[in-house]
């Protein structure tokens, strides 16, 4: 019988991470590297986690991760969709209200069912994110830079950098990612400094750059997340890195490679650059919400 710990210390990743690989499927919501990243990626966001594991002889079968003050993220073992009352049950004595969500995959049929009985229900507006994969099997070359530009992996001390690059790339939307935040990324399993590739400019800016997440079990790499510095945008350096970093997957062994960007028309660039390098869109996620 599946018993709930409730978690609140980083080590607990690993078992919300092994679950993510023992259920991965490109339908899925969440990559290992999905987990990584979204836990250490904003200095100070894990003060707002609330995460609750159900296991069964040491085997995670389903968890919890709330941001409050109402959102939930939910992974569920196909084997294990039973646990989803509790897990609902758990999630709204944490939250209380008056507003809860939970993103899940259109593909999430048990997930859907349990939130609708609860009376949640799909919101129709605002931004959703595609599933996009694409197979390593063959792969164009790198497209050739402009003189001077070049791509390269990050270095272990190369983290405030890193940071800035990112921060840069996302100032449309703003960014609170900090050097000591993107240490804490790099320190995080599954993370490699080969998969996490920038274009330098001949002035030596970083300005270009595409972080990957290998599954080696599974045998497929997660890009997340990509960014370029407006004033460089346009020319081809985003579609560069990308490449390059499939290339990487591939030397690793991967087979595919994922990406979950925005979907909706409001939003179209990205989907449009990874269709373009040979991602297939597939199923959406489903934002469900209950006053």
């Amino acid at each position: 019988m599946a018993t709930r710990r409730d978690c609140e210390e980083p080590e607990y990743l690993v078992r919300l991470q092994s679950l993510a690989q023992r259920a991965w499927s490109p339908e899925r919501r969440f990559h290992i590297g999905d987990i990584a990243w979204g836990w250490h990626s904003i200095p100070g966001a894990e003060s707002a986690f609330r995460v609750a594991l159900w296991e069964e002889d040491s085997v995670a079968l389903a968890w919890a991760w709330v941001e409050l003050p109402g959102h939930l993220e939910l992974l569920v073992d196909p084997a294990a969709t039973n646990l989803l009352p509790q897990l609902l049950d758990w999630f709204e004595t944490v939250a209380p209200g008056p507003a809860r969500s939970c993103l899940v995959m259109e593909t999430d049929r048990h997930e859907r069912a349990a939130l609708s009985e609860r009376g949640y229900t799909v919101q129709d507006n605002g931004p959703f994110f595609r599933r996009h994969t694409r197979d390593l099997t063959e792969l164009p070359a790198p497209p050739p830079l402009q003189d001077g530009f070049v791509i390269t992996p990050v270095a272990e001390d190369d983290a405030e950098r890193r940071a800035t690059a990112h921060r840069a790339g996302w100032s449309d939307f703003g960014s609170r990612v900090t050097a000591d935040s993107y240490r804490n990324v790099m320190a995080t399993y599954p993370y490699r400094a080969q998969t996490d590739l920038v274009v330098v400019a001949p002035d030596g800016g970083w300005v270009a750059s595409a972080l990957g997440w290998y599954d080696d079990l599974n045998e497929v790499g997660l890009v997340e997340p990509v960014s370029c510095a407006p004033a460089f945008r346009g020319k081809g350096l985003a579609k560069a890195v990308n490449i390059a970093l499939l290339h990487v997957f591939r030397s690793l062994g991967a087979t595919h490679a994922v990406i979950l960007p925005r979907g909706d028309q409001a939003y179209p660039v990205p989907a449009r650059l990874y269709q373009a390098i040979g991602y297939q869109p597939g199923p959406r996620t489903l934002l469900y919400a209950c006053p």
